[in-house]
């Protein structure tokens, strides 16, 4: 058949909806803004990224995800991550730990360990980072609702040992907005949790001043069905929110923005996975700018995290995930990403094993040192097709935001549901797309010979471990000074009633001896919780 004579193509959209031309050249760009956003990599709008030479000058953070059973088993998977060539750790607690329960509650019982590591006190976090020189190595913990709590647990454990808290690199998620959006794991209500964040930034801009006080995150809510622009608009809005809550607090936009870091996933549309971690950027950069009045360079560069997909994997035929993780993976460093976690091929089924995590280790460390991507800044710069996509995120973008400050901001958005209706019309766009067979799932719906092979074992976890956390979770308690406990506690419900910052209140208790559990049970009492 000639070329006169083939039928058209069919229409092709990217994941949010963009129609995505067959051929794009110059008058692709020609009528949009792109010849001055796109400026030079370091510099504002930072859409080339936000360092001059990119990984030349230092190669993204290899930061894999782990956490599960007990801090002695995550602690050896931690080592053996760093012995094969992790340069930064990331901490995955169990579900108890993240909404503010203790191993031996009765909430907490058939949860303990089981998608994360228990931390329910000082002597856990100890066990956690045995070994390990907390002033050497960048640490990221993935939670939001304890953040402030599991903060000051690594912050004594590292005074214990005499490191300068000051020198402590790592990251506190912290973004409890994202919670009430697509996670649910809150504890109370927003405006006692919004409180916490701005007492954890004002805390850390003197005890901590390395320390990124939040990990804004887009993941979850590209985890739980938003389109790309979704993902950009919906984090910026959230990061919005933190700011006017800060300079409300009485900090000053340029004194806390540049600890401020953003989290987003990398799904399989390469290019408009390229283009969405551009097109943040130089959102990001005009909202500082524009919005705040940034005048801290650092301030504009929007810092992120990638974690690849997980809701991208799948159960059928999961060593193709691997082939899924590599092209996300990809994405986010063509797209100049500052650290990355790469999923599992298991991770569908269960917790990974050692060796699939060594796997995914090994994907990132395949491209960092055999691809040749990361020679260059921002490689795919200057394409057509990613320059054109790109501007369309940003105008996308630009509208969603505008569309939440008319229904008066982030919180009053939120408060109604504009955020949660709009990603669970998405998700089920998807899953119409899937049904109907217009969007291929390899292995699910299209090319699913083998989809019925055995799947590989995954990580075990013993069922002793909930007994023997339980256990010492009780003896700490029974062990400690009582007295200096209650009046411990007792400072903290009298700084929470008031207006004093809470974190100083929460390091005295954690040096207590306090556990999680009780040091949240006690907020809870003064601020409440959370009924949706």
């Amino acid at each position: 058949m000639s070329d006169v004579e083939r039928p058209e193509a069919r229409p092709y959209r990217s994941t949010s909806g963009v129609e995505i031309r067959s051929v794009y050249g110059p008058e692709a760009t020609a009528s949009i803004e792109h010849a001055s956003a796109i400026g030079a990599p370091g510099e504002y709008p930072y859409t080339r990224g936000i360092h001059p030479q990119g990984y030349r000058a230092r190669p993204w953070t290899m930061r894999q995800y782990a956490g599960f059973g007990s801090a002695e088993e995550t602690n050896r998977r931690f080592r053996y991550l760093l012995d094969h060539g992790q340069t930064g750790l990331s901490v995955a607690f169990d579900l108890p730990t993240q909404i503010g329960y203790d191993s031996d509650d009765p909430m907490a019982r058939g949860e303990v360990g089981r998608v994360g590591v228990p931390i329910d006190s000082i002597e856990d976090m100890e066990l956690l980072l045995d070994g390990i020189d907390l002033g050497a190595v960048s640490t990221s913990m993935t939670i939001s609702a304890t953040a402030a709590i599991l903060l000051a647990l690594y912050e004594v454990v590292a005074r214990r040992r005499g490191t300068d808290p000051r020198l402590l690199r790592g990251t506190i998620q912290n973004d409890i907005l994202k919670e009430y959006i697509a996670r649910g794991t809150y504890i109370f209500p927003p405006t006692a949790s919004m409180r916490l964040v701005t007492d954890t930034f004002a805390y850390c801009r003197t005890e901590l001043p390395a320390w990124n006080t939040i990990s804004i995150s887009g993941y979850h809510m590209r985890e739980a069905g938003s389109t790309a622009v979704q993902e950009i608009a919906f984090t910026v809005a959230n990061a919005i929110a933190y700011c006017e809550a800060a300079l409300a607090a009485g900090l000053a936009f340029d004194e806390f923005a540049p600890r401020l870091s953003f989290f987003f996933a990398a799904h399989n549309d390469l290019l408009e996975e390229v283009a969405k971690f551009r097109a943040a950027r130089r959102v990001w950069a005009e909202v500082a700018r524009d919005r705040f009045g940034a005048t801290n360079p650092r301030s504009m560069a929007m810092r992120f995290h990638v974690q690849t997909g997980g809701s991208t994997l799948t159960a059928q035929q999961p060593d193709v995930n691997v082939v899924r993780t590599t092209v996300q993976a990809l994405a986010a460093v063509l797209g100049g990403a500052q650290s990355l976690h790469t999923n599992a091929l298991d991770e569908a089924l269960g917790l990974p094993t050692p060796e699939s995590a060594r796997l995914a280790l090994r994907t990132q460390q395949v491209l960092a040192s055999e691809s040749g991507v990361s020679a260059s800044v921002d490689p795919l710069g200057g394409s057509y097709h990613v320059e054109a996509l790109t501007d369309e995120l940003v105008r996308a973008a630009r509208a969603e935001l505008d569309a939440i400050d008319e229904r008066g901001g982030p919180l009053a958005a939120l408060a109604d549901g504009y955020q949660q209706d709009a990603i669970a019309d998405a998700a089920y766009e998807q899953q119409r797309g899937l049904e109907s067979g217009e969007r291929i799932i390899v292995g699910v719906n299209a090319f699913t010979e083998g989809s019925q092979d055995a799947a590989p074992a995954t990580q075990a976890i013993d069922p002793e471990l909930e007994a023997t956390q339980v256990a010492r979770t009780q003896a700490l308690r029974a062990g400690r000074d009582a007295a200096a406990a209650d009046a411990a506690l007792a400072a903290l419900e009298a700084a929470a009633a008031g207006t004093d910052n809470v974190l100083p209140r929460i390091r005295a208790c954690v040096e207590a001896s306090i556990t999680v559990g009780e040091i949240a049970h006690a907020l809870r009492r003064v601020w409440g919780e959370h009924r949706p």
